[in-house]
């Protein structure tokens, strides 16, 4: 089967064909840094992920572009309110983002621009917008987009202009012609620091000291590392409106030409019903959730839902994937933990897997067949059977660990002084005092490590 991803722009599953033979490109929205990332961004970020590693796991290479906000009222407001520049404030927060994400196994994107490295460009697609008559500069010395200019408007979030309403979604402001309007080039205020602020007109432009609008730098961005039109533009659901449609409003407006051909969105996570989110104070950052559960387990808990689905934080569903996890390095444990094999995907295990995942990136599906060829090692001890189930494995980011290492995570006890326990049992066991080794199996529990016989001696791992 054919690799097929849901488009948004057309609401339906298509097959995948990259406009380069063999090469595909693909932009998504990152972060706006002005502070650590939450478990919210380290889904959208590991959707992405995934969606590129099964890329490259299917034989294409892939170009993958992930861009960085670094100015905007929030990062002004924080260095403001830290007393340091903006720079430092971005540079340090960029820092932590990558810290934190390379736990969780999320590779880097191939390029990663910043948009105040791009402000010559989105300056130079703003006057081609205005050349065009789909820009128009205010009273109060912006620059705005002129939305009912553009005839698709709407199209890729299925909202016409007349049906939306000034207020709700978009902030009425002064100097718009239309209240639907936004702003690409935002008048330098006296109030904001001098390093919030670019002179538009050293650079030839004509619009006066300012910045520009959040809209606009991903236009500028993708096209300028990607080309006018590539293969896929990703992000979080809520960027679907308004800003995935202002990008589609300001690249075609310019161009003439498609933007992208897949539009790709992840889902929210949910606390409480309720999305995560900064803004009602119900996020927990990715170092929350890492000092309570080891970075795999996390990478587990989120890759067990499909991308596309509201996903529900607790940490009830982060200690049941702890639990899955276990059983899948129990099974590579008990086979002697092989290297992985090369895929022929034409096994069943393996063609089945490939299915799910070319399923729109079906990673529930995906790890079902994990866990099925897991039970399969564990009745057979195959170290060929295992060697498939590590190599799958990979194209998720996982089960690369050392088993026992994971097993053993998070014992009360140090190893030591676990093995010294196991010895004296052993000891109890030869001398036929089968309480005293019982005792010390139960002590062992409470403190949350299960011991396991076999032919080859005793082994422990911590419960959950």
């Amino acid at each position: 089967m054919s690799l097929r991803i849901f488009n948004t722009l057309s609401r339906e599953l298509e097959v995948f064909s990259p406009i380069e033979p063999g090469h595909v490109r693909m932009y998504v929205c990152g972060m706006t840094i002005y502070d650590l990332c939450h478990i919210g961004h380290a889904r959208m970020m590991m959707a992405f992920d995934v969606v590129q590693r099964w890329l490259k796991a299917s034989g294409y290479q892939v170009t993958y572009v992930r861009n960085i906000t670094d100015i905007d009222d929030k990062i002004i407001q924080r260095a403001l309110q830290r007393g340091i520049s903006i720079r430092a404030l971005t540079d340090g927060m960029i820092d932590a983002m990558h810290t934190d994400i390379a736990k969780l196994g999320i590779e880097p994107p191939t390029l990663e621009p910043r948009a105040t490295d791009y402000v010559p460009q989105m300056l130079d697609l703003i006057k081609q917008l205005e050349g065009k008559g789909l820009a128009y500069k205010a009273t109060n010395g912006d620059v705005n987009y002129a939305v009912r200019k553009f005839a698709g408007y709407g199209k890729l979030s299925g909202k016409s202009v007349d049906e939306l309403r000034a207020g709700e979604r978009v902030a009425v402001q002064d100097g718009k012609e239309d209240p639907l309007d936004f702003v690409l080039w935002k008048a330098a205020k006296p109030t904001e620091p001098e390093d919030a602020k670019w002179d538009a007109d050293a650079l030839g432009y004509g619009y006066g000291k300012g910045r520009p609008g959040w809209h606009i730098e991903c236009s500028a961005m993708s096209c300028q590392t990607l080309g006018d039109t590539f293969d896929i533009h990703g992000g979080g659901a809520d960027l679907q409106f308004p800003h995935h449609e202002n990008e589609i409003a300001q690249s075609e407006g310019a161009t003439g030409k498609p933007l992208a051909n897949f539009w790709v969105h992840n889902g929210f996570v949910r606390v409480d019903n309720e999305k995560m989110s900064k803004s009602l104070g119900n996020f927990f950052t990715i170092r929350d959730v890492l000092a309570k559960f080891d970075p795999e387990t996390v990478r587990f808990f989120l890759l067990r839902t499909h991308y596309r689905t509201a996903l529900n934080y607790s940490d009830v569903h982060l200690d049941d994937a702890r639990s899955g996890l276990k059983r899948l390095y129990t099974a590579l444990d008990l086979a002697g933990n092989p290297p992985a094999v090369t895929i022929d995907w034409a096994e069943p295990f393996a063609a089945r897997f490939k299915v799910a995942m070319d399923d729109d990136f079906g990673t529930p599906e995906a790890v079902a067949v994990l866990f099925e060829l897991a039970t399969e090692v564990n009745r057979s001890r195959s170290a060929e059977r295992a060697g498939l189930l590590k190599a799958l494995a990979a194209s998720l980011g996982l089960l690369q660990g050392d088993p026992k290492a994971f097993l053993q995570t998070g014992a009360g006890l140090d190893e030591s002084a676990i093995q010294a326990l196991i010895a004296q049992r052993a000891a109890a066991k030869a001398a036929k005092n089968f309480g005293e080794a019982d005792r010390i199996r139960q002590h062992l529990l409470a403190q949350g490590i299960v011991l396991k016989d076999s032919a080859a001696g005793t082994s422990w791992e911590v419960t959950t």
